[in-house]
């Protein structure tokens, strides 16, 4: 008697548990349970199960599932993407002062910079800075040499405001008592300043007093004051060097504006005098003649330096006295400060600051 092999554990009994166990999981999974040996079923041919097994509807249904997972997935992320898209449009579309502040940003930095790369550049170039050096001395020295030029014109046509409310004139025919201090009130100019009385004609005492105000011109021939029979002579600034001393350097810087028949008011000795002006002549600074002429009125004369920022002529605005009664005038009865007559000159401006430096 031969033994008896021992086939338990051949690699053929091994693929066949294994199938079988494969099979049986796959029943279980679509609902065929129990083994599948061949007593309990009837075996199928090769065609019928060909034509249709457990295994195609797993892959048909596995690959359904994944389909439809992928298109709501990609669905929900493009869908999703577009809503984002279509708020972030309307939320600039609803506030326009957004979009307009950060369109103006954009273009502020993209100003800003420009401007560095071309100062950058300028500044790599050795000629900036003798250039730029050589550009603000000139214009320091323009300044120091023209700005009364400037500063004139603007005051020039913008008022002051100077006047005193108790100064403002309601009827100019009536006897007012007003106070003791010397005033020159003029207001269709807006000025209302003090004068000067008893200073010499010559230039530096002329403007050492228009530093308080406006200066009595008085020379032989024209030394009245108000009130008197004669001419009565003011001189003031339009316009004077920036840097000189005093408040009153552009107090005339509108006289200019005064027209025949305007009215101007000096108060002298607690009375106040009034006159209409009757011409108006522009002249060189040495025709001191034009202050002198022979007449039985009262009579004023205001000077100033003609055109505005400059001291190349002088403009006389003359006027005759209204009130009161022109015809109660007196003859002067005070005699001018000694000056030498040809050292007469109608005051003009003083030297300006670069003027006094170099001796100009």
């Amino acid at each position: 008697m031969q033994p008896q092999k021992d086939t338990s554990n051949s690699p053929h009994d091994s693929r066949d548990e294994a199938a079988n166990l494969v099979r049986n999981q796959l029943e279980a999974l679509y609902g065929n349970s129990g083994s599948h040996s061949n007593n309990d079923h009837t075996a199928v041919t090769p065609k019928q199960h060909a034509a249709h097994t457990p295994q195609d509807d797993y892959a048909q249904q596995y690959h359904a599932q994944w389909q439809d997972y992928y298109q709501k997935y990609y669905e929900q992320y493009y869908v999703g993407h577009l809503h984002k898209a279509i708020e972030e449009a309307e939320k600039r579309g609803s506030d326009p002062d957004t979009q307009r502040q950060e369109e103006l940003t954009d273009l502020r930095e993209k100003i800003v910079a420009r401007a560095r790369t071309s100062a950058k550049k300028a500044r790599k170039s050795r000629h900036f800075i003798p250039i730029a050096s050589a550009l603000t001395v000139a214009l320091v020295v323009a300044f120091l040499q023209y700005n009364q030029l400037l500063i004139s014109t603007v005051v020039a046509y913008v008022s002051p405001g100077a006047i005193d409310p108790n100064n403002i004139i309601v009827d100019p025919t009536a006897n007012v008592r007003v106070s003791a201090e010397p005033r020159l009130i003029i207001p269709k100019i807006n000025v209302d300043v003090p004068v000067v009385y008893g200073v010499g004609y010559d230039q530096q005492s002329q403007l050492k007093a228009m530093e308080k105000g406006v200066a009595h011109f008085a020379i032989p021939g024209a030394d009245s004051r108000p009130g008197q029979i004669g001419n009565t002579v003011l001189s003031g600034h339009s316009s004077n060097d920036l840097f000189d001393p005093g408040d009153y350097k552009f107090i005339f810087a509108q006289l200019e504006k005064m027209k025949v028949g305007d009215s101007i008011y000096v108060n002298y000795q607690s009375t106040r005098y009034s006159y209409t002006v009757t011409k108006k002549e522009v002249v060189l600074p040495t025709q001191v003649n034009k202050l002198i002429y022979p007449t039985d009125k009262p009579i004023l004369t205001l000077i100033t330096c003609t055109p505005l920022g400059t001291a190349e002529k002088r403009l006389l605005v003359t006027a005759e006295q209204t009130a009161p009664d022109p015809s109660k005038a007196t003859k002067p009865s005070t005699t001018p400060t000694n000056n030498n007559d040809n050292d007469a000159v109608l005051t003009g401006d003083g030297p300006t600051l670069l003027e006094r430096f170099f001796g100009g």
